[in-house]
């Protein structure tokens, strides 16, 4: 009995802080916003494109900051203040709706999924053993995916009930708000004093091991290929089908689902066969489907292309994060940071996107930048195929 109630306490713990991973995934409804920001204002391909790195640039600036912050007010405090970046961030389109108002309403999410992603994770340790907390991050992360499948479906819902996307504000402002009062109200115990947390100067000299700054490039351009496929999916719908906004937006739904669904199957699999071998057949498959979806004009293949490179990428981040921290395990805290600074390749990538784009005239150029990033990444494949 007193298992039982033990277990009942630690779930009640656990639950705000996997709702936490629901707002996490926010971050992504920057790639159907930046369509219908485009659309709304007449913008450039690379203006629009400015949105998504509003967001994600941010990784790169505060990650080590936000270990510091951690260390001196905790995980929990950390998380509260990052959903304050989030909620306000939802409230400005609400206030006034322009260009300058979305680039900052972008900054600040950027900023509070920042500090989430950095704290959240290290807070299940809080609650959870040793050998639960790769399924109960397994966990987040499924909620998180669900988050991001969820964004464009209420984006559209939002648009076909109330004649207007940026009504998906104020839910996404009341979801958090829930969030931060059932976590604020949750007493998760603190973790013990003394965490070591790395400087800059500590990520930035781990970059003079060549594997691990092969492994952090690896990480920049994975998640370009994430937000790309996010950002230009309803865009080549729009282009070549003559797809309305609100329809194409389900495209970047379906790429969201079927990255869930291949998390899931992905970790069963690495659970049996080597990470190496996975990893180089993932890319091959994503490259392959990429292909594809460069010269497909019909709906149904563009989906499929999208659907495949979803399901093959899901694991790609969290192989070439483990691979990191194997290679250097010393200095785990180190590498996880710098890690982490490499989600800002989500700001970097979706610029080349739009610059292409204009160059060549049609959304191909910016499938072909996605292409360049999965080529860098079968070279990595390639390289720690044996390794691993």
């Amino acid at each position: 009995m007193k298992n039982l109630h033990m277990n009942r306490h630690q779930i009640q713990l656990l639950l705000p802080i996997l709702f936490g991973f629901f707002i996490m995934g926010f971050c992504d409804v920057v790639g159907i916003s930046s369509s219908y920001v485009k659309q709304d204002f007449g913008l450039t391909e690379t203006e629009a494109n400015f949105l998504p790195s509003m967001v994600f640039i941010w990784f790169f600036a505060f990650s080590v900051p936000t270990g510091l912050l951690m260390n001196k007010i905790g995980r929990k405090n950390t998380v509260l203040v990052s959903m304050l970046f989030t909620f306000l961030a939802m409230l400005l389109p609400l206030i006034q709706y322009n260009y300058t108002i979305c680039l900052t309403a972008f900054a600040l999410l950027g900023i509070g999924n920042t500090i989430l992603q950095v704290s959240l994770n290290p807070l299940l340790s809080n609650v959870v053993s040793e050998e639960k907390l790769t399924s109960s991050l397994t966990a987040g992360q499924f909620v998180k995916a669900i988050s991001s499948f969820c964004g464009p479906i209420i984006a559209a819902c939002a648009t076909a009930w109330f004649g207007n996307w940026q009504y998906m504000f104020p839910l996404f402002a009341a979801i958090t708000l829930i969030s931060t009062v059932w976590l604020l109200l949750t007493a998760v115990p603190r973790e013990q004093a003394g965490q070591n947390v790395s400087s800059f100067k500590d990520c930035f000299g781990l970059l003079g091991n060549k594997t691990v700054l092969w492994l952090f490039l690896g990480i920049v351009f994975v998640v370009g290929v994430d937000v790309g496929m996010n950002t230009v999916t309803p865009k080549i719908l729009m282009e070549r089908c003559g797809m309305a906004l609100s329809e194409a937006g389900y495209g970047t739904s379906l790429y969201f689902a079927f990255r869930t669904a291949g998390a899931f199957i992905g970790a069963i699999i690495l659970a049996r066969y080597a990470s190496g071998k996975f990893f180089l057949y993932s890319i091959f498959t994503a490259l392959a489907a990429l292909i594809v979806l460069l010269f497909a004009q019909e709906k149904w293949l563009i989906w499929g292309g999208v659907s495949v490179i979803g399901f093959a990428c899901a694991n790609v981040f969290s192989i070439l994060f483990s691979f990191a921290l194997q290679t250097v395990p010393e200095k785990a805290n180190g590498v996880s940071g710098l890690m982490i600074m490499g989600v800002a390749g989500g700001a970097i990538i979706p610029v080349f996107m739009g610059l292409a784009t204009e160059a060549v005239g049609s959304q191909t150029g910016a499938t072909l930048i996605i292409g360049l990033c999965m080529v860098y990444l079968l070279f990595c494949a390639l390289a720690f195929r044996k390794k691993h």
